[in-house]
């Protein structure tokens, strides 16, 4: 099996040790994505809505760069630093998946970073 590690600047450099996401068996593994600029490589300030919208849009460029889209979005995990955050994290999800949306599960941080509320991984078709 071929595999390809996909990377774009339209998203935020992965720590030593992670790709933004590797192509297989066509399918496209995303790891998680924080809410970072990928300009500014710093956390995106706000409420978990805007933090969920940049894990999304960052996760849109890597899919774009893999020749997916998150319309090609099979399976996703929502990861929360607080649970209480759930509600509004799913408010801002339904905006981007409003049909046919992913499977979808939810996990909780197991490390506490300053700043991030959310980090998205994802899975979709190549």
């Amino acid at each position: 099996m071929s595999r390809t590690i996909i990377f774009t600047a339209g998203a935020p450099i992965t720590p030593p040790g992670y790709s933004q996401a590797v192509k297989a068996a066509g399918l496209v593994f995303v790891s998680g994505t924080p809410p970072v600029d990928p300009q500014t490589g710093k956390i995106i300030p706000g409420s978990v809505r805007e933090q969920v919208a940049q894990c999304l849009a960052n996760i849109s460029a890597i899919l774009a760069e893999a020749g997916s889209s998150l319309k090609q979005a099979v399976s996703a995990t929502l990861i929360l630093a607080d649970e209480e955050d759930f509600a509004e994290a799913a408010e801002e999800w339904s905006k981007w998946f409003d049909v046919d949306p992913p499977a979808r599960q939810g996990a909780k941080m197991p490390v506490r970073i300053t700043g991030m509320k959310v980090s998205i991984a994802m899975i979709a078709e190549a």
